[in-house]
């Protein structure tokens, strides 16, 4: 469930949890609004991930991470060659929600996500750096495959104030 984001005395902890799903619903906001034609798109020289790829990495990222914390909530892991978006975006609700319910249990006890070294906070750092990255490259393979972002949806990116 989504922090609330109205009290200006949000405990430390419920911001993190906020930064967390505001974060996750970027990257969600980034899927809904792409090309159909630049899913599946090849790369400009015929190398590396497509969107569908990269999309699928991000999940299967943070589905690793719920597995390496003994998570009771582990998504299926997606296979990037028959991804559609509307299967994307489900996954990335299934993966984004356990994220949420293993960061909030984890800051409400104190204690460190399993297999993740620093703390809770830095794990947090870890996932947002992570989908930002992706998102980043997302961006950038729209553009070079002919299907860019609309400008509202470019900058929609960096709104996380009504994200």
């Amino acid at each position: 469930m989504p922090v609330k984001a109205s009290d200006s005395t949000l405990p430390l902890a419920d911001s993190l949890v906020r930064a967390l799903d505001i974060n996750c619903r970027i990257t969600r906001y980034l899927v809904e609004n792409l090309d159909a034609k630049a899913w599946h798109a090849k790369t400009p020289d015929g190398k590396g991930r497509t969107v569908a790829a990269i999309v699928a990495h991000i999940h299967n990222v943070r589905r690793m991470w719920l597995k390496a914390a003994g998570s009771k909530n582990i998504p299926e892991q997606l296979e990037k060659e028959k991804l559609s978006a509307k299967e994307a975006l489900a996954a990335l609700d299934e993966s984004a929600a356990a994220l949420h319910a293993l960061v909030a249990e984890s800051l409400a006890t104190g204690t460190r996500v399993k297999g993740f070294k620093p703390d809770t906070a830095a794990f947090l750092g870890y996932i947002i750096a992570h989908d930002s990255h992706h998102r980043g490259q997302i961006a950038m393979l729209v553009r070079q495959t002919g299907c860019p972002l609309p400008k509202q949806v470019d900058f929609g990116m960096w709104e996380w104030g009504v994200r």
